[in-house]
């Protein structure tokens, strides 16, 4: 039996409403549409992932609400481990997400159930984060757990992805458990101290090295429509471009990213061929509306692929 991929994270119901434009401070504007979704940064990943043909297991936490039993059922169903999910005497997570016509969007996220994710429910699950090929974590749960998976991490050997958002600072001591972060550009700019939320060309290459110098083996800057820069420990620098697709919806695309990244990874294929791939189902996943139902399957993406090919 293969070795699974472990998600620690956060399950969210996502509420999301449609817009012309996403309001600025202060202003109120006419939705054109509402959705329920299940979501969850963590709860994404793992369903990314589990959709791509991979055996997950999930660890976090869910509230004694009807969102509650929706979002278990909706994770059994996508083929990730539940087993490791405890319900607690708390809300579940939601996230309120609007989102516009060119496919943009901005998210509340009210953590619930998320936010008493600790320590002392990793030392529960010690024997299935110690069977993981990968570990994978966000930080829309207790940054002291993430911590403390870390370590588990950089002790049992097991390689482990870091996505940081929603940014916040981190310390080194985390970043030196890290095999693979992987910020989107306003991730980047937050962890380097920059006040804008975007990346010129010229300095992917200058903010990989810094995050690097940091203590992290492996840096992915996810940078949306221009694609990924890769910047490995062995001097690797490389930017791999964005497929072209017709966005509706960019909810998820990082996690839709980092779940193949962490399938591809385990399946044996070198980092570069892994971010293409993981770009590929980002790819995918953003021609979709939702968090969990915008993630593809392994022949989704092939087809995706072969189509791409036969058109250049």
């Amino acid at each position: 039996m293969s070795r699974p991929i472990v998600v620690v994270g956060s399950i969210n119901l996502d509420l999301v409403a449609g817009t012309k434009r996403i309001p600025v401070a202060g202003e109120t504007v006419i939705g054109s549409s509402f959705q329920t979704f299940f979501g969850g940064k963590g709860a994404n990943q793992a369903v990314a992932a589990a959709r791509l043909g991979a055996s997950v297991a999930l660890i976090g936490k869910l509230g004694t609400d009807a969102f509650g039993r929706e979002l278990q059922t909706g994770l059994k169903q996508a083929g990730v481990d539940t087993s490791a999910i405890d319900v607690v005497d708390e809300s579940s997570g939601v996230a309120l997400i609007t989102t516009d016509e060119r496919g943009d969007n901005s998210i509340t996220v009210v953590p619930g159930a998320n936010a008493l994710l600790f320590p002392a429910d990793l030392e529960k699950r010690m024997e299935l984060l110690r069977s993981a090929a990968i570990l994978l974590a966000q930080l829309e749960t207790p940054l002291q757990t993430v911590e403390y998976l870390g370590n588990i991490a950089s002790k049992e050997g097991i390689p482990f992805v870091l996505d940081p958002a929603p940014a916040r600072p981190l310390p080194d001591s985390l970043l030196r458990n890290v095999t693979w972060l992987t910020p989107n550009e306003t991730e980047t700019c937050f962890l380097l101290g920059h006040s804008g939320q975007q990346l010129s060309e010229e300095s992917f290459e200058s903010a990989a090295h810094t995050l690097l110098q940091r203590g992290c083996r492996n840096v992915i800057l996810k940078l949306g429509e221009r694609g990924c820069y890769v910047a490995l420990s062995d001097g690797t620098r490389k930017l791999i471009p964005a497929f072209k697709v017709r966005a509706v919806d960019t909810t998820a695309a990082g996690d839709a990213f980092n779940g193949a990244l962490a399938v591809a990874l385990t399946a044996g294929n070198k980092p570069l061929e892994a971010a293409r791939w993981a770009s590929a189902v980002a790819a995918v996943s953003v021609t979709r509306r939702g968090a969990q139902p915008s993630m593809p399957t392994g022949a989704e993406v092939s087809h995706f692929l072969q189509e791409i090919t036969s058109s250049q």
